[in-house]
């Protein structure tokens, strides 16, 4: 039922996978008080490199993106070298790996960094509480202006040459689930009256030339992006969005990304304003490979490859449940169901 899923799949010229099943970006919270990732990080990774891609967990691009305790960085040395020894460790096993590049924009604290203030598209505050920490609340941001901006597309690139030294295959670009690049992509977030906000064209302006940065810096080839075009976390949805992506996702197509990952938990969610499934609606505008995640087992994605819903299936938290995933499921082996305690250790 699932043969599909263990054929190998060419991204591109440069890059062929094992199979077409990708280990989902999982935040952890386990690098040190540094942002350094630990041994144990090196050897959790190893572990899953019979995936045909692992998708690292979010790691973020400067001090300032800081959003959760213990996230790791690709901005210092110390970091770039604890990358490597995770890259060593996967490639070592046969795997591949991309880096996924993070900024999470209003959702950041000062408390992370030590900073004046967050950075956001708009003044536009979150409410309630941080994941993962007890005291702290979302703050006001302050909305990025143009020089901002312009450093924040270098920031990205750098990240994205830091990671190619710490020897990824590739970078993903968090461009979703209400961080700063998909914050840009929303009416509830970005109510910006300059070239970055109002019509679909401006709010896709920043997206679009961080890819087109970081294509620029590593290869299209190497560069990636996942996007949540329904707004349904730290997001209060809006009608006008669909016209924002409608936008956007031809663009993308003109770029020949690795791929496009939808950002989403649940892919059996119906979204009004799409008309719909999320993924559904990507891939109706867009028609290169595509990564479906959101609940789907083995069998649920092979059968949605199958009906050319996208190419590649994208897995989290059975991962973490099951390291040898992937030997279980080509077995016929019942896997290990998730339950929340295994978010206490790296397993």
């Amino acid at each position: 039922m699932t043969t599909n899923l263990f054929q190998p799949f060419r991204l591109n010229d440069s890059l062929e996978l094992q199979n077409r099943i990708l280990m989902a970006p999982l935040t952890r919270c386990m690098a040190d008080d540094d942002l350094v990732p630990t041994q144990q990080m090196v050897d959790y990774y190893a572990k899953r490199a019979e995936t045909g891609l692992i998708i690292s967990e979010a790691t973020i691009i400067r001090p300032d993106a800081q959003g959760y305790p213990n996230t790791p960085g690709i901005f210092t040395q110390a970091q770039i070298q604890g990358w490597r020894n995770v890259t060593d460790a996967v490639h070592q096993a046969g795997g591949k790996i991309f880096l996924q590049l993070w900024h999470t924009g209003r959702v950041a604290h000062t408390y992370f960094f030590g900073g004046e203030h967050v950075l956001a598209p708009s003044a536009r505050q979150l409410e309630g509480n941080l994941s993962r920490t007890r005291e702290l609340t979302y703050q006001m941001p302050k909305p990025v202006s143009k020089d901002e901006i312009a450093q924040l597309v270098l920031d990205y690139t750098k990240a994205a040459e830091n990671a190619i030294e710490a020897g990824f295959d590739g970078v993903e670009l968090h461009g979703a689930n209400g961080y700063l690049i998909d914050q840009f992509l929303h009416h509830d977030s970005n109510v910006r009256d300059d070239e970055y906000g109002g019509s679909p064209e401006n709010m896709a302006r920043f997206p679009l030339q961080v890819v087109d940065a970081v294509i620029a810096a590593i290869g299209q080839d190497r560069t990636a992006l996942r996007v949540s075009p329904a707004a349904y976390f730290n997001i209060a949805s809006d009608p006008r969005d669909k016209a924002v992506f409608e936008y956007l996702l031809p663009e993308l197509n003109k770029r020949n990304l690795a791929y496009l990952h939808l950002g989403l938990f649940d892919d059996s969610m119906s979204f009004d304003d799409l008309g719909g499934n999320a993924t559904d609606f990507v891939r109706k505008h867009y028609t290169k490979t595509l990564v479906g995640v959101g609940g789907y087992s083995a069998e649920t994605g092979s059968d949605a490859i199958t009906k050319d819903r996208f190419d590649l299936l994208a897995i989290g938290r059975p991962f973490i449940a099951n390291p040898d995933y992937i030997s279980k499921v080509k077995q016929g082996i019942e896997v290990t169901p998730y339950s929340e305690e295994m978010l206490a250790t790296l397993n």
